[in-house]
């Protein structure tokens, strides 16, 4: 063999080797993932057309109002099988849910005035606060140190107002005569509480003052068409709005920039949490097929890191 021959027989195989190796690599490698298109979770209309609520626990599960009938808790396990968790008592009816960190559910009850609470690992909800000049406790948000925040419409004046539920169970009026207040959360850092009104088609921002009022509130976004319902924000403080009438999830920045807007499968969203293993997996109550769908999205939910956090310090 000449030398010629042999550099050309050693470039050969080293191209070889590289070849086999990326080749290699390639199969090992993950298989991109599909972001922002969504599936059923949940068969057609396992829940009623009151489905809301939904919350993701620790171990990944995912709970939502009315499942099979009124008045009742549904759980989803992370492979979609899912059952009745709990029945709510009496008369109450259940709309938002929220995890605290210790695992305790927080319930709006919108039929009796009520905030019902869960102990972790329970299946008894008892009245943690209520206000009979709640119009209906519709969503709610928590803060950090447990504190929650409850948006209130009253659906026929087309008006709303906001409260603030302490941790003994102290109910605070925060503001009225605002429009009919639905979605509700707070961003990541706890300094500002944002509510979107449904009629009306805005998204606020309000400042949380040091001693837990609300400052001067700030137009985010004001919506040209559909309404709004519940909307929850990701890591980074954006915010994700369920478009009800439209049936989208629409992202925004905390400027009020429209990011993406994800179709959720059915015309009515009338909630969001975040779930999964890492917190990705996007879980919307869909009314017009009374499921759950799914997506997966490229940042965490806020609640959903605050939870497992929260969790990891226990």
């Amino acid at each position: 063999m000449t030398r010629d021959h042999h550099d050309s027989f050693r470039m050969s195989h080293a191209i070889g080797l590289a070849t086999a190796l990326l080749t290699a690599v390639a199969r090992l490698a993950p298989a991109a993932e599909t972001l922002f298109v969504a599936e059923p979770f949940t068969p057609p209309h396992a829940f009623t057309p009151g489905i809301e609520g939904p919350a993701c626990d620790r171990e990944g599960a995912v709970f939502a109002v009315n499942y099979a009938r009124q008045g009742t808790i549904g759980r989803v396990a992370p492979d979609g099988t899912a059952e009745v968790h709990l029945a709510l008592p009496g008369t109450s009816v259940g709309n938002g849910i929220r995890f605290a960190a210790d695992g305790t559910m927080f319930i709006a009850d919108y039929v009796n005035h009520n905030v019902l609470k869960v102990s972790p690992g329970g299946r008894d909800a008892v009245v943690f606060a209520h206000e009979p000049r709640m119009n209906q406790p519709n969503d709610l948000a928590i803060a950090t140190d447990g504190t929650l925040y409850a948006s209130d419409p009253n659906w026929q004046a087309g008006t709303g107002q906001l409260w603030r539920i302490d941790t003994d169970g102290t109910v605070v009026l925060l503001a009225e005569g605002l429009g009919t207040t639905n979605g509700i959360d707070l961003s990541p850092d706890g300094a500002t509480l944002y509510v979107n009104e449904s009629v009306q088609r805005n998204v606020w921002a309000f400042p949380l003052r040091a001693d837990r009022t609300l400052g001067e509130k700030r137009l985010v976004r004001r919506f040209p068409d559909h309404g709004f319902d519940g909307m929850r924000v990701d890591v980074d403080g954006n915010l994700h709005v369920t478009r009800y009438g439209k049936g989208t999830v629409a992202v925004l920045t905390p400027a009020g920039e429209i990011v993406r807007e994800v179709d959720v499968l059915g015309a009515r969203p009338s909630n969001i949490c975040f779930g999964g293993p890492d917190g990705r997996t996007v879980y919307v109550t869909e009314v017009e097929h009374g499921r759950l769908v799914r997506y997966r999205t490229d940042r965490p939910g806020f609640a959903y890191e605050r939870i497992t956090k929260g969790a990891a310090g226990r």
